[in-house]
Formats: C-alpha cells, structure tokens, sequence
C-alpha cells in the first residue's frame, strides 16, 4: 500500500530540512511526500523552493490559513492508500510512521492515532498547563463522542485516504483536530490509538498554539458532535 505523509508547515526555516530528510528515510518503501507551506515568512518558503527535488510535491499557500487549511490542500492532492500527517518541528519522530499506520496496515483499523500519553520510555517532560489543557480536551471530546481516546489532539492521525477524503473538512486552525475525531467517530471509524514519543518544544523554541486555540478546539467539540 502506497502512504501519504502530509507536512504542513508555518515558519519552520530551522527544521524543515531536517523533517525532510527524516522523512525521506522513514522505513517505509512506497511513500509519497507533500509539504505545504502555509505562506512563510522566516525563509523556509525559499529554502523549500531548493528541496523541491527531494519531496513529491510542495504546495505554497497564497495566505497564512492555519495548519487544518494546509492539511486540507495536502489532502487534496494525495494519491495513496494511507494518508498520515507529520508536523514539520520533530516534536514527532518520523521512524515511528511505520509504527503507527501499523493497525491499518493489519486491516483492523480505519483510523490510527499516535498518542504522547501511552509512551512509557524515557522522554522528554512538558510543560504542566499544555499537558492539562490537552488532557481536558481530550477528556471533553470524549464525553461527547463516547469514545476513550487518550490523546485527541496529537499531531500523528493516520487514515485511511478513502475514510479522510469523504469528509468536507471546515476547520482551517488548530480545531482541525477536533472536527475530524467528532467525523471519525460519528462514521463509526474503527480507531486505534499507539503509544509514541514526543519531544516537546517550549513556546521559546516554537511552539505555536496558543489558549485562544484550545478555546477555539471546546466550541469545535461542541459544534462537530452536537450540531454538524
């Protein structure tokens, strides 16, 4: 089966060439690569101009929409049979792709999602309002959905393309996540979750999301299970 591994990226001039090449030699032989740049402006648009020959295709957003607009445009233009999305700051290891779309693999999961809090090696430690913000949110989906995720909102979603594609996707921030785990439960997606690691950057190093994000994510939670 052929995998898709959409990248979308906003200001990430350091480590965007490194997410490339750890990408590139993911351990998985029939992959395809689609970045999309959600209208840079650090540099990493033109330096993504240069690494063009080493990806599938580069998708250059004409205006900064957020990440679910950009995934949105990756998704549009992917052509296989399994669809992952891979942030492009290495807070997510690309040699544990395999790992994840494993379920899916195995023909017992539509949808599969790496979570940070089923890891049990050693990692890095993050910061307390950012891990009890996500567990709040995840714990909020979960009472609308039914379901017993343990981390809605990881980076690591990989699909089946046929199951991400049926859907008409509306969030275009960060409320990406929670619009598509109300979708995939609703369709009745048989879901798996697998333990990953995650290398936490701090908002100094990066990090972009932000407390007007995870109140955007509660109306989603709302909106997507009770009202879409």
């Amino acid at each position: 089966m052929k995998l898709s591994i959409v990248i979308p990226c906003y200001n990430e001039l350091n480590t965007i060439e490194t997410v490339i090449e750890a990408v590139r030699n993911c351990p998985y032989p029939d992959k395809e690569i689609i970045v999309i740049d959600d209208c840079s402006t650090d540099g990493t648009r033109d330096r993504l101009r240069q690494l063009e020959p080493l990806v599938s295709k580069v998708i250059y957003q004409a205006q900064n929409q957020g990440k679910g607009a950009a995934i949105k445009a990756g998704l549009a233009a992917v052509t296989g049979d399994i669809v992952i999305v891979q942030d492009a700051d290495l807070e997510y290891d690309p040699d544990e792709i395999p790992k994840v779309i494993q379920p899916i693999l195995d023909g017992k999961a539509d949808v599969v999602y790496g979570s940070r809090f089923m890891y049990t090696d050693p990692h890095r430690v993050v910061a307390f309002w950012h891990r009890l913000g996500n567990r709040m949110l995840t714990t909020f989906s979960n009472m609308l959905t039914n379901m017993n995720l343990t981390d809605s909102a990881t980076c690591y979603k990989a699909f089946r393309t046929e199951v991400i594609k049926s859907f008409d996707l509306k969030e275009k921030r960060f409320a990406f996540c929670p619009e598509v785990t109300a979708k995939v439960c609703k369709m009745k997606c048989r879901i798996y979750e697998v333990g990953i690691s995650y290398a936490a950057r701090s908002y100094k190093e990066g990090k972009k999301i932000r407390w007007k994000d995870g109140l955007a994510a509660v109306i989603a939670i709302i909106k997507y299970n009770l009202f879409a």
